[in-house]
């Protein structure tokens, strides 16, 4: 694991809303676009949303004229946003491995999806030191 702290961002996704998702990996994708390196973690619903393949899908309960602008706006989706971050090669993405369990996903499937399966230990020194930290 890179650990240099610099310019680094971490993200924190827990929430599975799909806007909370939407807007992290949002960031991500601009801060590496820019040349910073960016952590992001999965947690809980957040995690459950990437195992499912639900940063695809943009849903937006109640709101269909967000969706519709969504769509008639072609915005990228979560995923895409993401998929563009890791592609700059400054994005590492991180599940936590609690999270895995209590959603149900085997540590094989986990591994398809990110870079590093970690515990709070693991988290806690990625992220030490870093300033620019955005909870979802």
């Amino acid at each position: 694991m890179n650990l240099d702290r610099g310019d680094r961002v971490a993200i924190f996704l827990h929430s599975g809303e799909y806007d909370r998702l939407h807007q992290g990996c949002s960031i991500a994708a601009t801060a590496s676009a820019m040349g910073r390196p960016v952590d992001v973690f999965f947690f809980w619903y957040a995690l459950e949303a990437l195992v499912q393949g639900k940063l695809g899908e943009p849903r937006f309960p109640g709101r269909e004229d967000i969706a519709e602008r969504f769509e008639s706006g072609q915005f990228p989706t979560a995923q895409a946003l993401l998929d563009a971050a890791k592609a700059t090669g400054k994005c590492t993405t991180y599940a936590c491995t609690a999270s895995s369990s209590l959603v149900g996903t085997r540590p094989d499937r986990i591994a398809e999806l990110v870079d590093h399966h970690v515990g709070w230990a693991s988290i806690l020194e990625v992220t030490r030191g870093v300033v620019e930290r955005f909870y979802l």
